[in-house]
């Protein structure tokens, strides 16, 4: 692609790049463009030593200067645009190229041009630099003169490094000649040969440059590179400075490279040739000279340079057959420099490269040498590496390599040094030698001679008996790469035993380690795993195996303990058996013309097998190698399983495959074990099937037997064997061999031990499948040998290792014998299992002393025995004659068990084999299955609950429940009928009617299980009688009020399938309203909320009409003695049902009645019930202030149903005057104070003045009389409240302050609410806090009055330091951020003054708040239109400055200051008052930084304050006098401070005298502020203000008095005559005299002649 579509493309990516930052896009193509034409600037100052330009070459000139100029301050500049320098650079370099297209010479001329500039930057250079090389490369021709004076200048730039980054441009420099080298060869190269002179040391960027020429042009440079070469090494002794001979050291190696380049491309050079012996003989001196003088060098990297110069020096070198001699003499010079620190590898490389050409060409290395070259490389190998050598692995690599070389030329010296190496004890140097010779014998092609392998196996010979472990593991490997490199034979004998004992050696010491020794361990298992790999080696490669070989590893695995490695030997014992079954050539050890091999116990290999089989993952997947195994020797153990095995072993590899497919990786707890081990079992059965009618079984029995002691309990393995066991023994042809391993068993087994004791139960079980006699035999012999009897038990004497428990075999027994009965054939069960089975069962236990474990054992004994006749399908009239001696006996284990802790699952077991029992005929009666249930429920029931950290106890807990609830379904199966649920339900109505929670809960659990169980299993409908229905709700109903949640809701379940039950046996259909009220009722019983309980129940139980009833017939009873049980069976249900009696009551007409004024004076006797009540009230009240639930039935529109507030009112005003008259209030006070606030606010409006409600239209016409109203009734209620306080002084307070009165009126109430607060912060001061809280959740509230009487509060609480105390300034503080931001303006007002009042109750976080102050204050003054706003928001800012220093305020100040100015001349008397009394507050915070600032305000101010301290506002103007006085200062002039002090005289003439003093020193220091001042008061002659007129009128006066003639002259005195005259016709009298004061004033000034004094004149 040429240059200019390059640039093209290049154009549009750019563009298109920043195409989505468009405003920046047309700018950068301005300035782009703007360099691209002439510029005006004339560049003669700074070419004026240069040649002069073309007019054309000069407008060029000046394009490429001002691009150059772009690219220079791209480094600096980023466009907003976001386009980078880099961009920027680079498209300033391509629009040079891009000219460069059609104007090559040109541009060419104009960059070499500004390279010639004087003091140009470097980084220009090299921009100039890049862009000639893109120029160069593009097509098209460059004028000779042009290219000369380019190289010229590079060269002389490339050889000039005085400069500290001259480095950068000489590169630059040099790439720029390389570049013009390939169409100006010849000229680069005469100035490069140029200043190459021989004896004379150039500049290194020269020999750089002639490497990279060389690189680019190797057939041009071949003509030069003799002499080239010639000159270098004339200058290699001048050459001092490290960084020279690295840069001679790196040219010679890529002259070297372009030789190698060059003589493989030979034919295509057009150039004289130079032939590879020609270039050798010049090359041989610098190798020469390197070796000997510069690789001796201290310097690292000249040490590094030299010896990567080598190799491909020694390319060309060494082929040369007349100079390889010459180069082995300089062998020892490079071992040398394995000590002197250069990096080891790459010395070892050089050496490698010699080594092997010294065997392609039959040239060994003089034998002279030989020592010394073993010795380093040896060294090499077996010492540990420096930490400085990065490369020691390569480096070992390269060694190993140059041993192989030596090995082909010097096998018989080379393993002579390495016998002696061996001598050495060190093991470092074993191993290290072991190593070489392993890999001598692995070396590829050629292969080594027999003789060196037969050298090499005599060293390894003599270290056999070394017993370290890094010498084991070398040997292994060396064994095994015989076998793998084709040198079978040479291990038969010493490496086959070799492999043998190390495989034992390892195996033992690991059966046998000590944990103490984890380092050794760790090493065996190395050596092991070693050993195993060269086993596998061998057996897959050795053919002809020794049968000492095979034999062994038999044994291994008949053997060892260490079943880890099983897996490799198995696979190896696979590959020898295939080996010797196919063979052709069967060696004599080996069996003879069957297709068999040597087993010494086919029984033995087969059980062992079978049982490491049932853990087929373990050890790297064994399962799948040890049934390989079997299929390959399935001739030589037993060939009449050889077929079946043939079809069956291939389908359990497959499933192991498959599963494994599915999981990567399984282990005992990941995967299906019992799957696995069924499918060995059924593999196992139908083995044993080919062989019925021989003692094969027999004799694997004997072997399975023998075997068990070689697994640890517990293990998966020793319980696969049990099972085994057990079918293999039930096969047996021989009862009497039988009973013999039978009774082995029973005497070696521990039964101390569960998982053996569990064991051999499960074996004698499967045992009596096939023989049932023979196990009932050897059990009763068992019983006879060991003498049993009830006064001895003598079973010590027959154990000595594991002593017997008299108990814990007697519960073996037990758990055997139903074992044997769940097993046996059902035919042979019925007529054992009366006796001896359950006989036995039942003598064992009852003799024994019945701990925990004998209980357990019994009772699973009684499952197991229930369920194997259970089993039996033809059962027929069987009747189980031991039933009820079982059940007895374990209705007395229930009644023993402790009624009120769980400590063991008996109880639970106990029931379990309970309800078995019900199961079997004969049945229990009903009186039994009564009393049945009732042990049972009383010994569950009673349990105290399981504390929640304690798991184990939980589970026992949640078993016995679940046992529990199956007996009694069981039971209840029997009798499902309305009696059967009655009486039952009657066992537990003791337990529903408990104190106790946990009680009544697990018992009401139990009930719904029943009723859900009684519900679902009926199938023919019997009707509930009416009394059985009624007396079932009639207990069950109360329990839906009860205090414990989840009593509550099963109560609730319980209900509903009663009624359920008896709506569907009725044929009466529940209506879709009373199930969404149900469902309602559930929902509400689950919640937290009291009062929503005591609803749902209500509305459940009919309290609203059960109410309603007693209030209709209260008043119409006249006796006492009726009337009273009446009120307090409504208090009662007032207890329970608080909401809805409260509902009732409060809905009843006003006036309150006699019977109801009863009702509430009954309440207040009880004080914790009438506080109650009040706090329903307040409910009442506040709820009125909160948004509405809507509702959703019948009952919530009676529980929602909103009441009349002044009937609540009254009830609390009636219920706090009878109350006890001492502290019984107090806690209730601010709740009482908040919720009548509450209520007083919301009673403002018009609407509820004079209200007509509807419970007074029940029985009267017309409104309410004026004394029964909401406002009144609610004062009345906190005056009383008040007076209940006992604070005597308070009330005093209150009244005194007319609070109440206050209250009374809307215009006033706020007033009165502030009052009312601050008495309360003074007097109440236990319930600050609460009271607090409470007002804050009033600022919260959704309703307008209710967040502005809060806020009124809130204006007292925030002067006291309450809220700062209690941590509620923050809330607060939010909540009267939102108030100001509000549109009610009383609410934003009030908020304000809230903030300004935190200066006084929490001035230290005044500065911590004032961003959020200063914001909401400077925003109210932003409005003057609502005066009252702006005017509070200046008294707080007021108080807050007065808490902060100058620099808190930062840019407000200035705000402040100009808002108080916009103040001063507001029609409103309150703004302006507060405008200078803020203003006066600034004045007294500012300080060094801000009296510059302020003193400009002052000044713009100062008419403004002279004028209003005449303001007609009394207040306004004294505040105005002040602030005026404390600003003097700010002037900074004494005497005009000392005048401000004087003011003996009145106040009008002191003013006159202060203004005309001010007027005097302003004429001699300021005269122009002075003129100033003037003009700006005769602008307030128009103010509105009479006052301000007068007051303008008179400082007019004295300014033109004071006036210098200067500035006189610059008056416009006829428009200040037709001001002045205009106020001659002002209504105002004082005015009109001003005016006309001021205006013979002014025409005095006007008429006569200046005077000359500076002062002024007239």
């Amino acid at each position: 692609m040429c240059i200019r579509q390059r640039t093209g493309l290049f154009l549009v990516v750019y563009f298109c790049s920043i195409q989505e930052r468009s405003p920046r896009k047309e700018e950068l193509e301005e300035e782009m463009t703007e360099a691209a034409i002439d510029s005006t600037e004339d560049p003669s100052e700074e070419t004026e030593d240069l040649e002069p330009l073309e007019p054309d070459d000069r407008g060029t000139f000046q394009q490429v200067m001002n691009l150059l100029n772009i690219m220079d301050s791209g480094s600096a500049k980023v466009d907003a645009a976001g386009t980078g320098p880099d961009m920027r650079k680079m498209l300033a370099s391509v629009i040079i190229t891009d000219k460069a297209t059609t104007e090559p010479s040109v541009v060419m001329n104009a960059l070499i041009r500004c390279l010639q500039m004087p003091e140009i930057s470097t980084q220009r250079k090299v921009n100039i630099y890049n862009i000639l090389q893109e120029i160069i490369q593009q097509e098209g021709e460059l004028e000779e003169q042009g290219v000369q004076r380019l190289v010229t200048i590079a060269s002389k730039e490339m050889r000039e490094t005085l400069e500290v980054d001259g480095d950068v441009k000489a590169e630059v420099a040099s790439d720029t000649l390389v570049a013009l080298s390939r169409n100006h060869f010849s000229m680069v190269m005469y100035e490069l040969q140029h200043h190459l002179k021989p004896l004379n040391l150039t500049d290194e960027f020269v020999i750089i440059t002639l490497a990279k020429l060389a690189n680019g042009n190797v057939f041009e440079f071949m003509p030069y590179m003799g002499i080239t070469l010639a000159t270098i090494f004339t200058m290699l002794r001048l050459a001092n400075e490290a960084k020279m001979r690295q840069v001679i050291c790196s040219a010679m190696e890529t002259f070297c490279e372009m030789m190698q380049f060059y003589l493989k491309h030979l034919e295509d050079s057009v150039y004289p040739v130079m032939t590879e012996d020609q270039f050798a003989m010049k090359l041989f001196p610098l190798y020469r000279y390197f070796v000997t003088v510069w690789l001796r060098s201290h310097n690292p990297e000249v040490k590094l340079g030299v010896i990567k110069s080598l190799k491909p020096m020694l390319n060309l070198l060494l082929p040369n057959d007349d100079l390889r001699e010459q180069l082995y003499d300089y062998i020892p010079l490079l071992l040398a420099e394995y000590r002197g620190g250069l990096e080891a590898l790459f010395v070892t490389q050089v050496l490698r490269q010699i080594l092997e050409m010294s065997v392609i060409t039959n040239t060994p290395v003089p034998q002279m040498q030989l020592h010394t070259i073993f010795t380093e490389l040896h060294i090499q190998v077996c010492a540990k590496a420096p930490a400085q050598q990065q490369y020691s692995s390569q480096n070992l690599e390269e060694t190993v390599h140059c041993f192989i070389a030596l090995a082909r030329s010097y096998p018989k010296e080379l393993m002579k040094f390495f016998l002696s190496q061996m001598e050495m004890s060190k093991e470092a140097i074993r191993v290290g030698t072991l190593t070489l010779i392993r890999a001598v014998v692995s070396a590829d092609e050629p292969r080594m001679n027999i003789r060196t392998i037969y050298l090499a196996i005599r060293v390894v010979k003599n270290t056999l008996s070394d017993t370290r472990f890094k010498v084991r593991m070398a040997i292994l490997r060396i064994i095994g790469q015989l076998a793998l490199s084709g040198y079978q034979d040479r291990i038969k004998g010493w490496g086959l035993k070799y492999v043998s004992m190390q495989l034992t050696l390892s195996t033992y010491k690991l059966t046998n380690h000590r944990e103490s020794f984890y380092q050794r361990d760790l090493e065996e298992k190395m050596v092991h795993k070693v050993t195993m790999d060269t086993v596998k080696i061998i057996t897959s490669s050795v053919s002809g195996m020794t049968n000492e070989f095979w034999v062994r590893l038999l044994c291994y695995i008949m053997e060892t303990d260490y079943t880890e490695a099983l897996t490799p030997i198995c696979i190896s014992l696979t590959n020898l058996a295939e080996r010797q079954l196919h063979t052709k050539d069967v060696e004599a050890s080996v069996a003879g013309k069957s297709r068999h091999v040597d087993l010494p116990a086919p029984q033995k290999l087969l059980a062992r097998l079978l049982v490491l089989m049932s853990s087929p993952y373990k050890g790297e997947g064994r399962g799948i190698a040890m049934l390989n195994l079997l299929r390959t020797l399935r001739q030589s153990i037993a060939p009449s399983m050889a077929d079946m095995w043939e079809l069956e072993i291939p389908l359990l590899v497959k499933y192991l495959e498959g599963v494994a497919l599915l999981s990567a990786e399984h282990t005992e707890f990941t995967w299906n074990q019992k799957t696995w081990e069924d499918k060995l079992i059924q593999f196992l059965r139908n083995s044993l099937k080919k062989t019925r009618g021989s003692n094969w079984s027999l004799r694997l029995s004997k072997e399975l037997n023998n075997q068990i002691e070689s697994f640890d309990s517990p293990s998966l393995e020793k319980g696969f064997l049990y099972r085994a066991l057990g079918f293999t023994l039930a096969t047996g042809l021989e009862a009497d061999k039988v009973e013999v391993l039978l009774l082995e068993l029973l005497y070696k087994t521990d039964y101390g031990n569960d998982f053996d004791r569990e064991g051999v139960i499960l074996c004698f079980g499967l045992c009596a499948r096939g023989q049932v006699k023979t196990v009932l035999n050897v059990l009763h012999d068992f019983e006879e040998r060991i003498q049993e009897s009830e006064q001895s038990w003598q079973i010590g004497a027959w154990r000595k290792d594991h002593p017997w428990r008299r108990e814990t075999v007697k519960g073996a027994l037990m758990v055997m014998y139903s074992c044997v009965a769940l097993y046996c054939h059902p035919q042979m069960l019925l007529t054992h299992v009366d006796n001896p089975i359950t006989a036995k069962i039942i003598h064992h236990y009852s003799s024994s002393c019945q701990d925990i474990c004998l209980k357990m054992a019994f009772m699973k004994s009684v499952v197991q025995v229930t369920t194997a006749i259970k089993n039996i399908k033809d059962l027929e009239d069987f009747q189980f004659a031991q039933k009820m001696t079982l059940t007895g006996i374990i209705i007395a284990t229930i009644k023993a068990e402790p009624t009120d802790s769980l400590v063991s699952p008996v109880r639970t077991m106990a029931m379990e084999a309970l309800s078995h029992l019900s199961n079997l005929k004969p049945f229990y009666s009903t009186e039994e299955s009564n009393e049945l249930m009732d042990i049972s429920i009383h010994s569950v029931i009673s349990l105290q609950p399981p504390a929640e950290d304690n798991e184990s106890i939980q589970t026992l807990y949640a078993n016995a429940k679940h046992a529990l609830e199956q007996l009694m379904e069981g039971l209840m199966q029997r009798q499902l009928d309305p009696k059967g649920l009655q009486e039952m339900v009657h066992l537990l109505e003791k337990w529903i009617l408990s104190e106790k929670e946990g009680e009544r809960e697990k018992a009401m659990n139990l009930h719904l299980h029943l009723m859900q169980i009684y519900v679902q299993s009926i199938g023919v409908c019997i009707p509930l009688k009416l009394g059985q229905f009624g007396m079932l709700v009639g207990l069950i109903a109360p329990c839906t009020c009860d205090s414990h949640r989840r009593t509550r809701m099963a109560s609730m379940s319980v209900l509903a399938s009663l009624l359920d039950l008896h709506a569907s046996q009725t044929c009466s259909s529940w209506g879709p309203s009373k199930e969404l009220e149900l469902a309602k009722c559930k929902e509400d019983l689950q919640s937290l909320d009291v009062e929503k309980i005591f609803s749902a129940s209500s509305r459940i139980a009919k309290v609203a009409e059960i109410l309603g009833a007693v209030l209709v017939q209260l008043p119409v009873v006249d006796h006492l003695e009726v009337r009273r049980p009446l009120i307090e069976g409504t208090l009662l249900l007032a207890h329970y049902h608080q909401e809805t009696v409260l509902t009732a009551l409060l809905r009843q007409p006003l006036p309150m009645e006699s019977h109801l004024t009863e009702v509430w004076l009954a309440v207040a006797e009880n004080v914790p019930f009438s506080r109650t009540m009040l706090h329903g009230l307040m409910g009442r009240l506040q709820a009125r202030f909160t948004p509405r639930a809507n509702p959703t039935s019948k009952a919530d529109i009676w529980r929602l149903a909103a009441v009349d507030p002044l009937m609540t009112l009254c009830a609390i005003h009636l219920l706090i005057q009878k109350m006890d008259v001492d502290d019984k209030l107090l806690d209730l006070f601010p709740d009482l104070v908040y919720t009548l606030l509450l209520q007083l606010s919301g009673s403002q409006g018009p609407e509820a003045a004079s209200p007509v409600l509807k419970t007074w239209r029940l029985v009267h016409t017309g409104t309410l009389p004026e004394e029964i109203n909401l406002h009144r009734i609610t004062i009345k209620c906190m005056q009383l409240l008040f007076r209940r306080l006992s604070s005597e002084q308070l009330v005093h307070s209150l009244e005194e302050q007319g609070v109440w009165a206050l209250l009374q009126s809307s215009s006033t109430f706020l007033q009165g609410v502030g009052l009312l607060a601050r008495g309360c912060l003074r007097s109440v001061e236990g319930y600050r806090q609460r009271l607090a809280e409470l007002v804050l959740r009033g600022m919260d509230s959704d309703v307008l009055s209710c967040r502005v009487s809060s806020t009124a509060f809130c204006v007292e609480f925030m002067s006291d330091p309450v809220l700062y105390q209690e941590k509620l300034l923050k809330p607060t503080v939010l909540m009267l951020e939102k108030g100001v931001d509000q549109e009610d303006e009383a609410l934003r007002v009030l908020s304000l003054r809230a903030l300004g009042n935190m200066a006084l109750g929490a001035p230290k976080k005044v500065r911590q708040y004032r961003r959020l102050l200063l914001e909401k204050c400077l925003d109210s003054l932003r409005e003057p239109v609502n005066s009252s706003v702006a005017s509070e928001g200046m008294e707080a800012l007021a108080k807050i400055l007065a808490e902060l220093r100058e620099g808190d305020l930062g840019s407000s100040f200035g705000i402040i200051c100009e808002q108080c100015r916009v103040f001063f001349d507001n029609e409103s008397e309150l703004l302006r008052l507060k405008a200078f009394i803020l203003f006066g507050k600034l004045a007294k915070v500012v300080r060094i930084s801000k009296k510059h600032f302020f003193k400009e305000e002052v000044k713009k101010a100062w008419i403004t304050l002279m004028l209003h301290c005449q303001d007609p506002c009394s207040d306004a103007a004294q505040a105005c006098m002040a602030t005026m006085f404390q600003c003097v200062h700010f002037w900074g002039w004494k005497a005009l401070e000392s005048s401000s002090g004087q003011r003996d005289s009145s106040e009008a003439d002191g003013m006159t005298v202060f203004q005309t003093t001010v007027c005097s020193i302003l004429t001699q220091k300021k005269p122009a502020v002075l003129y100033n001042f003037l003009l700006e008061t005769m602008t307030y002659i128009n103010s509105n203000l009479p006052r301000i007129r007068i007051s303008a009128c008179n400082l007019a006066g004295i300014i033109m008095k004071q006036m210098s003639a200067h500035h006189l002259r610059k008056l416009d005195f006829p428009a200040l005559r037709n001001s002045l005259q205009e106020l001659q016709l002002d209504s105002d009298p004082e005015v009109h005299s001003a005016a006309l004061e001021t205006l013979k004033i002014l025409d005095t000034c006007s008429q006569q002649p200046l005077l000359s004094s500076p002062g002024g004149f007239c």
